[in-house]
């Protein structure tokens, strides 16, 4: 989505959206206090953007039916999120009410959640390094980690070994989390090693955290 800041009329749009749910062109020109085309022009230009999107709604006599905006997902991203500021407040609540030792618990615990769940998702280790490494890369996209898999070119890695891959994490959607509780970045790891099993060795290689400008892994047989 891109970053262009919006223009105050068509924030007042996404604001009433947000407030009152879909609302046809019509409804939202009345409300607004806008003509009829400039309410269209501003909707055109932000379901380009991909942050409304318009659905048919059953005429209310005879007639062809009429469509209402609504928001999508990615325009929430527009409206503040805390949720950052509360896992960082559990975590420091977290360590306080149970101490070092406890927050360690729920950090693992944590992990071996998601080790299960990866092990239920993702192909087993009779399918190729190949197809592991990408499907885990899916996984983490769609977890928010914009991951990628690179392979790496002949001279890389260890002794050249042309049997490697690089996951590359160029987003951390729990960056404040890890910075307060490191525990979970080497749960992560950990849970990546125990996924490939001791046939695949893995190892970061990046890490954001360590002024790094993204999270990397080195994936190879061992």
């Amino acid at each position: 989505m891109p970053t262009t800041p919006l223009t105050p009329a068509k924030r007042r749009v996404l604001d009433l959206l947000k407030r009152l749910g879909p609302m046809t062109a019509t409804e939202l020109a009345r409300r607004l206090d806008l003509t009829h085309v400039a309410i269209r022009q501003h909707l055109a230009v932000m379901e380009h953007r991909g942050v409304v999107e318009k659905t048919p709604t059953p005429p209310a006599g005879r007639g062809r039916p009429s469509s209402a905006w609504s928001l999508t997902e990615a325009a929430h991203a527009l409206f503040p999120d805390r949720h950052g500021d509360l896992t960082v407040s559990l975590i420091q609540a977290t360590r306080r009410a149970l101490g070092t030792d406890g927050l360690d618990r729920v950090v693992a615990q944590r992990a071996k959640e998601q080790l299960r769940d990866y092990r239920k998702m993702l192909p087993g280790p009779s399918a190729s390094l190949k197809k592991r490494v990408e499907a885990l890369a899916r996984q983490r996209s769609a977890e928010g980690y914009m991951a990628q898999v690179r392979k790496e070119s002949k001279g890389s890695g260890r002794q050249g070994n042309t049997g490697a891959f690089l996951l590359v994490e160029h987003h951390c959607p729990i960056c404040d989390a890890a910075r307060c509780c490191q525990g979970l970045c080497a749960a992560e790891l950990d849970v990546f090693r125990r996924y490939f099993g001791r046939g695949v060795r893995v190892e970061r290689v990046e890490h954001l955290l360590s002024n790094g400008d993204r999270c990397a892994y080195r994936i190879e047989p061992a």
